[in-house]
């Protein structure tokens, strides 16, 4: 609270206390005209002094925009003036202090509402009529007498054209602003007539000419005030929203704001920059989602009434999150209907520009602080001791600017706990991206090292290779340039094809070791659906919480949906086709890691196969691999018998089928309470090769003991 609001505040209140003092004077003096003269009643009585009203405090928000001045000057609302109501002959007749009062600067409440709700003065008079029972009850009974009957002890249209000079019959027309804006309501019963109807003046108008200027009620449960940051935006961002500010700027000179469309992925990125957009013109930004519209046609209208009278009083930005609305649905229609309708500063946050009919729309993509910037934030955040923390941070998670300082505020939290600082900070990131891409995908728990990887050396090199760019990502495309020279296919895929068994999903689990990355087998019973365009959003909202957490997507059986695209025969072929052309599109401009595994190469389209970076074979191990797999099979807890390896590796076996008889062999071991040995590996390789219909040579499963070795004779 500041020392002028408070003076401006004394003053509106010794204006509303010198207005119900003239209006019980007025009323007065027509209700002794109704009334007949008798000598009882011929000598005057001595007016009553009013009290003045109580001294109101401000709820949510003041009638000053900044500093010492309410906000005279808004963007174009319903009203088309911003000064206040000229004199009239009706002012002739006000006292000297209550005129006077009109003049301070600024302005008593109610001439600044009638001016940006383009009252005249007579509707002025009527609005503050209806406003006066609620802040005097000696005005009710008034109005009684002055309408010489008892039970209208309440404002009429027909009371305020006796009561105030200079009457305009077309007050009572709901295209004028007092019943148009709602500031009014009309109480009218079964068969009585308008001009005759009880007036209320409604609460949020009231309270405004009190001083109390906060968002309607009404609105208040679709809407939520976005606060502003205090926070510098980096360049990137802050360059968008000063270009939105300065077409507002040259809209509203014009009475001709265009509707700004923000476009892009990132819906909080979107947000700060509406936010600093509409600080930039003076504005409050509030947000709503475009799936509380109502689709009805009169709430619909009434909305849209009650947020273009918000938008002048306080004055308002809105920002529309439709970045999930379906654009075939009710909610689009009604959104249409609004960007027809409403004249201030309208914002929406869309993934892709839409056209918008009577109204100019410009449209601007939004994105993340670029690496570079998110580098500089992370070191500004962390100081001296995360100068070696940030590049490697902003390589591999896209965070905008303020969570990027909660998070390294939680991180250095921790360090105040004798945590590693590096340790913590890669944990917190973790920690934030991982929510967004549960919902699609599971988290595989990455336990595997190069050590227990059997493969040849070229494939193991073409691994290396893969973490080597995932790691050197931001030289190459930030401090190299090639960022600059490409649009597309910045991130890394990688196909890994072999049967199945042959480690596949461990040599994926081996790179998110490497590099310390979450790793996100998808859940194809999350992403697949049956609903038609349902498929690709949950692939959209997949490949963005990767790209912008540091996470690796893995397609396992990715053949399921990278298959190839058939001849269009029916309505099924066509939409399949479809996700398939989204897949290849998306996958290109992912700018993660996405490893996709099949072993059914030759079923992946072709179009995918020259998007990808790598295509690793996993060939099926021979004798020398299968001996190291047999070798690694048991950890070193576990009771062995003398095992002869090279016999087991004679089983023409994948490691995925390898692992599944040591899993087997151990728990038959266990419940009959004896060490693993080579009778009870092969009788739980006997059970896996039958699982697998492959032919079993029962020679091959037979164990003879060895016979003991005698020291000093023959064997």
């Amino acid at each position: 609270m500041t020392p002028e609001f408070d003076n401006w505040l004394a003053a509106n209140d010794n204006y509303l206390a010198l207005a119900l003092d003239w209006l019980r004077e007025r009323l007065g003096k027509l209700a002794r005209e109704n009334e007949p003269v008798s000598p009882a009643s011929a000598a005057p009585a001595a007016p009553a002094t009013a009290a003045p009203p109580a001294r109101a405090r401000p709820v949510l928000g003041r009638l000053f925009a900044s500093g010492a001045n309410p906000p005279l000057k808004s963007l174009p609302g319903p009203g088309a003036a911003d000064n206040p109501v000229p004199p009239s002959a009706a002012q002739a007749e006000m006292p000297d202090a209550m005129r006077q009062a009109e003049q301070t600067e600024p302005p008593p409440a109610l001439l600044v509402l009638a001016a940006r709700m383009d009252l005249s003065r007579f509707e002025s008079m009527t609005l503050l009529l209806c406003c006066a029972i609620e802040l005097d009850s000696r005005i009710g009974p008034l109005c009684a007498r002055a309408q010489g009957d008892p039970a209208k002890a309440y404002p009429t249209f027909g009371l305020a054209l006796k009561l105030f000079d200079d009457p305009a019959w077309d007050v009572l027309s709901p295209l004028r602003p007092l019943r148009h804006w709602r500031l009014l309501e009309v109480v009218q019963g079964p068969g009585q007539p308008l001009i005759g109807a009880a007036l209320r003046a409604d609460e949020r108008i009231v309270n405004y000419v009190k001083g109390l200027n906060y968002l309607d009620d009404a609105l208040t449960p679709l809407l939520t005030a976005v606060p502003a940051t205090g926070e510098p935006l980096p360049p990137s961002q802050q360059q968008i929203a000063d270009a939105i500010g300065a077409e507002v700027e040259r809209g509203a000179a014009s009475v001709a704001v265009p509707v700004v469309e923000l476009l892009g992925t990132d819906s909080q990125a979107k947000q700060l920059v509406a936010q600093a957009a509409a600080q930039r013109v003076g504005l409050s930004l509030y947000r709503m989602r475009a799936e509380q519209l109502p689709v009805a046609t009169a709430e619909l209208e009434l909305l849209i009434r009650l947020w273009r009278r918000e938008s002048a009083l306080l004055p308002l930005a809105l920002l529309i999150d439709a970045s999930e609305m379906d654009r075939a649905g009710p909610q689009a229609g009604a959104l249409a209907r609004l960007v027809e309708r409403d004249s201030g500063m309208l914002m929406l946050d869309a993934r892709d520009p839409s056209p918008q009919a009577m109204r100019e729309a410009l449209s601007f993509e939004v994105a993340r602080p670029a690496p570079g910037e998110q580098n500089a934030a992370w070191r500004a955040a962390l100081g001296d001791v995360g100068e070696a923390h940030a590049q490697h941070l902003s390589s591999h998670f896209s965070f905008n600017l303020p969570v990027i300082r909660q998070l390294a505020a939680s991180a250095l939290r921790e360090v105040d706990d004798g945590a590693d600082l590096g340790q913590a900070l890669w944990r917190v990131s973790l920690r934030r991206a991982r929510p967004a891409l549960d919902q699609l995908a599971k988290v595989v728990d990455a336990k595997a090292g190069w050590d227990d990887l059997e493969l040849p050396e070229i494939e193991k090199n073409l691994l290396r290779q893969v973490v080597d760019q995932v790691r050197s990502r931001t030289a190459v495309y930030d401090e190299w340039g090639f960022r600059d020279r490409m649009n597309r296919g910045l991130g890394i895929s990688v196909l890994f094809a072999g049967e199945s068994g042959t480690g596949k999903t461990m040599a994926a689990e081996v790179i998110a070791r490497e590099l310390g990355l979450l790793i996100f087998r998808i859940d194809l019973s999350a992403v697949v659906s049956k609903f038609i365009g349902e498929t690709e959003k949950n692939l959209r909202r997949l490949f963005d919480a990767a790209e912008d957490g540091g996470a690796i997507l893995f397609f396992d059986e990715a053949d399921a949906l990278f298959g190839k695209r058939s001849e269009v025969r029916d309505s099924h072929d066509r939409y399949a086709n479809i996700e398939v052309n989204y897949l290849l599109q998306r996958i290109e401009a992912f700018r993660g890691l996405a490893i996709l595994a099949s072993n059914m190469k030759t079923s992946l389209d072709a179009a995918f196969l020259r998007r990808l970076r790598f295509v690793i074979n996993f060939p099926f191990p021979g004798p020398a691999e299968r001996v190291a797999i047999w070798k690694n099979a048991f950890p070193p807890k576990t009771p062995l018998a003398a095992l002869d390896y090279q016999r087991l590796a004679r089983l023409n076996l994948t490691g995925g089928s390898i692992h599944n008889i040591a899993l087997n062999t151990a728990f038959l071991a266990a419940g009959r309470g004896v060490d693993v040995s080579m009778p009870l590996l092969l009788e739980a390789a006997r059970t896996e090769l039958r699982k697998l219909e492959k032919p079993v040579n029962e020679a091959d499963l037979r164990w003879i003991e060895p016979m003991p070795v005698q020291s000093g004779g023959a064997q």
